[in-house]
C-alpha cells in the first residue's frame, strides 16, 4: 500500500485487513484512538515498531519512555518535528518498502 491510500484508509472504521502492524497502529492513532494505537506498537519490537512506539510515547508527552523506544529504533527523538509531520514521516517510510 502506498502513502496516499494509507492515508485515505483512515476515513474507513477498521484500517486494511492486509495492514502490517506498525502501520495499523499508526492507522488507530489517526483516528485519535492512542490506547489501541499503544497496545498494537507494543507488540512489535523491531525497528519499525519502536520507532511508532516511540512517537506514540512523544505524543503522549512522556519523554523518557519516548527516548527509551527511539534508541531501540536506532532514531534520534525529533527535537523540532511536529508530532502530525513526524507521523508523516514514519507512515511514508513504512508504506515506501
Amino acid at each position: 500500500m502506498d502513502f496516499d491510500s494509507f492515508r485515505k484508509s483512515v476515513s474507513a472504521n477498521a484500517p486494511p485487513k492486509d495492514l502490517e502492524l506498525a502501520l495499523q497502529a499508526l492507522w488507530w492513532d489517526a483516528k485519535g484512538d492512542w490506547d489501541k494505537a499503544h497496545e498494537i506498537a507494543d507488540k512489535r519490537h523491531d525497528a519499525d515498531g519502536s520507532w511508532v512506539h516511540a512517537y506514540l510515547h512523544r505524543k503522549e508527552g512522556d519523554r523518557g519512555n519516548a527516548g527509551y523506544w527511539y534508541r531501540h529504533a536506532g532514531k534520534a527523538m525529533p527535537s523540532k518535528t511536529s508530532l502530525d509531520d513526524e507521523w508523516t514521516e514514519i507512515a511514508k517510510a513504512l508504506t515506501h518498502r
